[in-house]
């Protein structure tokens, strides 16, 4: 009998192929940028399997090209790049690789928090630039966070673990979510469910956890910053598109809202060229999940969900 044959569409660390060639006949693209779609479709119309990135729009167009695909197994948590209902109409399992990135990308969200009230970002470029400069009173002064609420929009496991870096650093909590959290949740992070328009509006920084659907396509636009104050801080390590671009550099620079820290953007990896020229704006190459540790740890679950399937076997982390 023959092996199965996984496809892998991107790079993925070691530990990942590893686990996949223990279960099957592993290709995968090892070529410069995106992988092309005649090569791609080629592979996958032998494949039994397919591993995916975020970078992968995987449609009818990907899976007529996949006739014997049985799991697409997504490395990452978010799966907006999947048209599952697609999927499920043929019989494909879908997977993602939620929790195990849960505290990186806390530590990036909190990371941007730090540096957007303290203007680090700022800072770092003028000492880089060469200007003369010498410490003063008044010099390149920022926003303690100490007794300020961070409103969380979206109170997942990346929210949660937002809120108890937030804490330690002497913050109270609000969240806006779609059903409220479990009472011992809400006690132990000190957190208020809130509407909202009240958490944009009372929020000191405001940093998002929401998934990316159709529902919060643009989220936060015009009005949304209108409703902020104009001292408040936007950080966003959810989706790009969660965000209008073009509506938060023109609170950006007309003072609408004090500064933003973003690790996403809304045409990635494209950025909106009015956010480059702004220093109350910090800008990092999507970077929520980037450590050693995480992304050896989502490249494993993906195969696990592989192996899982292929073997007849409930997969291990499925997308409902």
């Amino acid at each position: 009998m023959s092996r199965p044959r996984i496809v892998v569409t991107g790079g993925i660390p070691t530990a990942g192929l590893d686990l996949l060639r223990e279960h099957g006949d592993v290709w995968a693209w090892d070529g410069d940028g995106p992988i092309p779609t005649d090569v791609r479709d080629e592979q996958l119309s032998r494949a039994d399997a397919a591993v995916t990135l975020l970078t992968d729009r995987v449609d009818d167009a990907f899976l007529d090209a996949a006739p014997n695909v049985q799991v697409v197994a997504n490395v990452a948590v978010g799966y907006n790049n999947i048209d599952v209902d697609a999927c499920r109409k043929r019989g494909v399992t879908v997977t993602n690789t939620p929790d195990v990135l849960t505290d990186a990308t806390a530590d990036i969200a909190m990371a941007l928090v730090l540096m957007v009230t303290r203007r680090l970002g700022e800072g770092e470029r003028l000492i880089r630039s060469g200007e003369a400069w010498k410490w003063g009173m008044f010099m390149m002064l920022g926003s303690g966070i100490q007794g300020k609420r961070l409103g969380l929009i979206g109170m997942g496991a990346i929210g949660q673990a937002t809120a108890e870096r937030a804490r330690a650093f002497g913050m109270t909590i609000a969240y806006h979510n779609r059903s409220r959290v479990a009472p011992d949740v809400e006690q132990r992070l000190g957190a208020e469910l809130l509407s909202l328009d009240e958490l944009l509006a009372t929020s000191d920084v405001v940093s998002l956890h929401c998934p990316y659907t159709p529902d919060t396509h643009h989220l936060i636009d015009a009005a949304a910053l209108e409703r902020m104050r104009t001292s408040a801080y936007l950080v966003n390590t959810a989706r790009g598109p969660v965000v209008d671009e073009a509506a938060l550099v023109e609170a950006l620079r007309s003072g609408g809202i004090a500064g933003a820290g973003l690790d996403v953007f809304e045409h990635e990896p494209e950025v909106h060229p009015g956010l480059l020229d702004l220093d109350n704006a910090v800008l990092v190459p999507h970077l929520g999940s980037a450590t050693v540790e995480t992304r050896d740890a989502m490249a494993v679950l993906a195969a696990r969900n592989v192996a899982a399937v292929l073997a007849g076997d409930d997969p291990v982390t499925p997308v409902t």
